[in-house]
């Protein structure tokens, strides 16, 4: 006697599930906007790391003369 075939089935990321909230609750527009919007913050974040990165390396180039 075989033993049945075993089904993998992924597991949703916790991204994924709030997304299908997401979509549940809001229309294309906002959802849209609201992408729009974390992107920026996102975009926002990496400037001022790149800023502080660049910052530090102008003061340690200043430091070595």
């Amino acid at each position: 006697m075989q033993a049945p075939p075993v089904r993998a089935t992924t597991i949703p990321s916790l991204t994924d599930a709030l997304r299908a909230v997401e979509s549940l609750l809001m229309s294309g527009g906002q959802r849209t906007a609201r992408r729009n919007a974390w992107t920026s913050v996102l975009e926002d974040r990496r400037r001022a790391r790149d800023r502080v990165e660049a910052q530090r390396f102008l003061e340690r180039s200043a430091d070595r003369r």
